[in-house]
């Protein structure tokens, strides 16, 4: 019965997520991206590409503020992301995948590069499921959109969950991707390795906590936070 409860009840929050959702599936990303607000100080006035690289650039800008005054910053401009969390109303699927940058294994949510011309968000997720974690879905929801590093990269996210998974043939690319192996566990442990500091990605730090608020909200939290 408690159960049954949790499955029919709707939440405050989830209400307001769902509200926030109104994109049918196939028709993102909306415009202009979610969170940018237009500045009433500074403007760009000038761009310099300096180095073009296989998957981002690297762009000098010159910005001028509300006196007249420039200044430069530098910037990567990034072709946007999707990531997908695999759920089954009870555990959810991580990956555990090598990054160059910091030399180490992340616990990370599937992702990938919006790397294909025109293709809308939701339909590069079912494909990075697909791809990396051998699964499709009958059903894929948009939980949340965020920039992730605003500070020096324009890289945009989209962040769905999967539900009705089956599985299908992985055609992983890549030598990282080869080696990624599968963890699949509770939603609430993968919150508990958010708060002790085992998962510090922060895109599956975002999206695992979005998910749980959408699915939990009103029991008791996730479990406790181990030492």
């Amino acid at each position: 019965a408690a159960a049954t409860d949790q499955a029919a009840r709707p939440t405050r929050l989830s209400s307001i997520w769902s509200s926030l959702v109104t994109e049918a599936a196939g028709s993102f990303p909306p415009e202009p991206m979610k969170g940018s607000m237009p500045s009433d100080t500074f403007s760009p006035v000038g761009e310099t590409l300096i180095h073009s690289g296989a998957v981002v650039d690297f762009h000098r800008l010159v910005i001028r503020d509300r006196d007249g005054n420039r200044f430069e910053r530098d910037v990567i401009r990034h072709p946007g992301a999707v990531s997908i969390i695999p759920y089954d109303g009870t555990n959810v699927t991580l990956v555990r995948q090598y990054r160059a940058a910091i030399d180490g294994d992340l616990y990370e949510i599937p992702a990938g590069k919006r790397d294909v011309g025109g293709e809308a968000p939701d339909i590069t997720a079912r494909r990075e499921l697909a791809e990396e974690v051998g699964l499709e879905a009958t059903e894929v929801e948009l939980l949340v959109n965020l920039f992730h590093s605003p500070g020096f990269c324009d890289e945009y996210g989209f962040v769905f969950v999967a539900r009705g998974l089956s599985p299908v043939p992985v055609q992983r690319e890549g030598p990282e991707e080869r080696a990624m192996t599968l963890h699949t566990m509770p939603l609430d442990d993968a919150v508990a390795m958010c708060l002790d500091g085992r998962i510090t990605d922060s895109k599956s730090m975002i999206g695992l906590m979005a998910l749980y608020i959408t699915e939990r909200s009103g029991d008791d939290g996730p479990s406790e936070r181990r030492p």
